[in-house]
């Protein structure tokens, strides 16, 4: 097993923007900034979320819209009606030992790991600790082209 102190961050996947209407949003990235290259809305019913991914030369950014009754985005554009920055997400090898070891570092971990919009584990942790920044886990997928 990986000694706490070993654990780092893997690379920056995305930056998540809450955003009150998804098309609208995407529209605005194609019409201002040129970006042909947008995903189609997805809903996910466990994390309450619509989502679509704006694919960068350098990353992704990824679009949230409340989805269901209970959406933790719901608060998040009651506070910032026009959207804003939700979080930000880096990918780690291994989701459990992540969970473990910012738990043992102090972080609140918001959820057990959960499949998230790229369909690998996700945890969440509690802007508190981290300069008022939501900051998402993510285990990084595994290609399987090679």
């Amino acid at each position: 097993m990986t000694q706490i102190c070993d654990f780092k961050l893997g690379p920056l996947n995305h930056v998540g923007v809450a955003v009150p209407d998804i098309e609208a949003a995407a529209q605005h990235y194609r019409d201002v900034f040129g970006v042909t290259d947008i995903t189609k809305p997805q809903d996910l019913p466990p994390q309450g979320v619509t989502f679509a991914f704006v694919n960068l030369p350098s990353g992704q950014i990824e679009l949230i819209q409340p989805y269901g009754e209970n959406s933790p985005i719901e608060k998040f554009l009651k506070n910032n009606p026009k959207g804003g920055q939700h979080h930000v997400c880096y990918e780690v090898d291994d989701i459990h030992e992540a969970k473990s070891v910012m738990e043992a570092r102090g972080m609140t971990v918001l959820n057990d790991p959960r499949i998230g919009a790229h369909g690998t584990p996700v945890i969440f942790l509690h802007p508190r600790h981290n300069q008022g920044v939501l900051i998402e886990l993510m285990e990084k997928q595994i290609n399987t082209d090679d």
